[in-house]
């Protein structure tokens, strides 16, 4: 089977939901950072769209997630394991199960697909499998990622 990484922010999870959770102060406080709030992952949703392809695509492909977690706010490696459990399931038999990886080296991981919304950052520029860049023009969301894919394995 092909290997697909998945990242997290704004791929599986749309970090803008959680902060459209916090409070005017925690905004103000953290600014342009705000994957510097602690607990700020576990506030977020699914992206439309994304568990069910990754339920589509589970059976086709060897999935993991590959993202990239805030140096600076130990919260974020804890709250994204969470997250995956919560969306995914935490046992042995789930889709998910020891299948996060936590990096800022993308290009590390071997694979023949990277889904990602950042293509220039992180080692995903580097990846030396072909890089999804999910919300481009191309690939704008799950449904177009899923046909791409599948299409992939004729």
């Amino acid at each position: 089977m092909k290997r697909i990484y998945i990242d997290m922010d704004n791929v599986l999870v749309d970090f803008k939901s959680g902060v459209n959770r916090l409070d005017e102060q925690t905004r103000e406080k953290y600014g342009k950072d705000p994957d510097e709030i602690p607990g700020i992952c576990a506030l977020m949703d699914p992206i439309a769209g994304a568990v069910e392809a990754v339920n589509q695509l589970k059976n086709h492909f060897d999935l993991y997630i590959l993202s990239t977690a805030a140096w600076n706010n130990p919260t974020t490696w804890y709250d994204k394991l969470n997250w995956v459990k919560k969306y995914f399931g935490g046992k042995k038999d789930d889709v998910f199960y020891k299948r996060l990886i936590l990096s800022h080296h993308k290009d590390l991981c071997m694979g023949d697909f990277l889904i990602d919304d950042r293509p220039d950052k992180n080692g995903a520029d580097k990846f030396q499998g072909e890089v999804i860049h999910f919300g481009s023009e191309k690939f704008p969301d799950w449904p177009s990622v899923v046909k791409y894919l599948i299409n992939k394995l004729n």
